[in-house]
């Protein structure tokens, strides 16, 4: 861009009608013969080069600083940011018009206005955002607008500084049922116990070449007659994985920029999620925290790979990578299958399945048979069909539904017959019922 272009553009609405007003002026005046107007003409256009002027002079020398409380949301929560503005000059601020960017999906940005700041002055700031969909999002940066007194030049500059904003997916509470992380297959994912409540109850076993004489147990020994030494063993923690189905043909999705489907939640909740993708992945961070929270190390796999280290996450840990999860392009779930077999080993496997088929499950059937402790869910994804459109998977009236249902139905029954837990959930089920169902356990009873 030009001078004359940069010129242009530094002027507002008004200034520009002034300048077109004087030139029309001094138009008139020229071919009037009078010079009258000629003089206003050149007063009225002086009037935005001495506005410039007082812009370009402007120093708005400001450092900011922001807080977000919280730095992770769960989705549909607002979360509340402190922005303190400084003006770092050794002059008074002018007018300053600022605004505070924010992505879409936390809502529209923040405009407020700060007049005559002192050198070293502060002025604080509070607004609130919410999270309407997960993801990592930044706040800022703050652009700043130097008004001239007349309104009729302005200058505008953006800062670099932004602050993180986390909008993880809700955790519902699941009371007492459904199975817990800690029941394995026997193995890895078993419980093993070494007692260590006094010294008669310590694990001990006859002494071999080579063994530390620190670890002789001499009770045992002189009880026995033999060298005894104590056996000890590694700590122990359970591990549970889970299977997430995040694949777009398994799906109805709400578009990046579209209007959320109306979908009824269960009683109590004024913010259900709104497509079938976000079910699931709020259904992963329901079961995954109450697992963790049972001490099991969880493993989440999906189509797209493995979202936790070998070691398995934490709370925290699962709703961070939980944040980051959209939809995949992938349209096979065997890899995902095979991994998240791999990953389970002698523990619980749970998967949570969108519109599938039985020959989207033959694989677990074929990798997993008869546990009696691994668990799927599937979802009806047609309840989302019903409450707006969206992307992915589509599913019209008769023989679409028809035929998902029967596929889902079959995929259910040869689940079930390998020994499987197994139960459907449906749009606007809570996940806690859900999940108790799948243990027969009523929501609400005592475990």
């Amino acid at each position: 861009m030009g001078a004359r272009g940069r010129a242009l553009s530094a002027l507002t609405f008004r200034g520009r009608c002034l300048v077109g007003g004087g030139l029309v002026l001094a138009l008139t005046g020229a071919v009037l013969g009078e010079r009258s107007l000629v003089q206003l003409a050149v007063f009225v256009l002086a009037l935005p080069l001495l506005g410039a002027l007082t812009v370009a002079r402007s120093r708005f020398r400001m450092s900011t600083r922001r807080t977000v409380t919280p730095q992770r949301v769960p989705r549909g929560e607002p979360a509340e940011v402190l922005l303190q503005l400084e003006n770092a000059d050794t002059r008074r601020g002018g007018l300053w018009l600022l605004t505070e960017q924010v992505p879409a999906a936390l809502g529209r940005p923040h405009r407020f206005s700060v007049a005559g700041l002192a050198p070293g002055a502060t002025r604080t700031v509070r607004y609130r955002v919410t999270g309407r969909s997960r993801g990592r999002y930044e706040l800022g940066p703050l652009r700043l607008r130097v008004v001239d007194p007349f309104g009729l030049v302005d200058r505008t500059v953006a800062g670099s500084d932004t602050a993180p904003l986390a909008v993880v997916p809700r955790v519902r509470p699941l009371g007492g049922g459904g199975p817990g992380g800690a029941h394995g297959r026997g193995g890895d994912g078993s419980h093993r116990a070494i007692a260590v409540h006094g010294d008669d109850d310590v694990s001990v076993r006859e002494y071999r070449r080579g063994d530390d004489l620190r670890k002789v147990h001499w009770r045992a020994t002189a009880r026995t007659g033999e060298l005894m030494v104590r056996l000890e063993e590694r700590p122990w923690r359970a591990q549970a994985t889970l299977l997430l189905d995040t694949r777009a043909r398994a799906h109805l999705v709400t578009p990046a920029r579209g209007v959320p489907r109306a979908v009824p939640g269960p009683p109590g909740d004024d913010c259900p999620p709104g497509d079938s993708l976000e079910w699931l992945v709020e259904a992963a961070a329901s079961i995954g925290v109450a697992l963790a929270e049972r001490g099991a190390a969880v493993r989440v796999v999906t189509e797209a790979g493995e979202l936790s280290p070998a070691s398995g996450l934490g709370a925290e840990e699962l709703l961070d990578r939980l944040a980051a999860v959209g939809p995949s392009r992938r349209v096979d779930l065997s890899a995902a299958v095979a991994s998240a077999c791999r990953a389970a080993g002698n523990g619980p496997l749970v998967c949570l399945l969108g519109a599938v088929g039985p020959e989207d499950v033959a694989e677990l059937v074929h990798l997993r048979p008869a546990t009696g402790t691994d668990t799927a869910i599937l979802l009806d994804i047609t309840g989302w069909a019903d409450a707006g459109p969206g992307r992915g998977r589509r599913t019209g009236p008769g023989a679409a539904r028809d035929a998902l249902t029967a596929q889902r139905e079959q995929a259910v029954a040869l689940l079930a017959g390998a020994g499987w837990r197994v139960t459907t959930a449906a749009a606007g089920q809570d996940i806690g019922e859900v999940w108790a169902g799948v243990a027969g356990v009523p929501q609400g009873a005592p475990s």
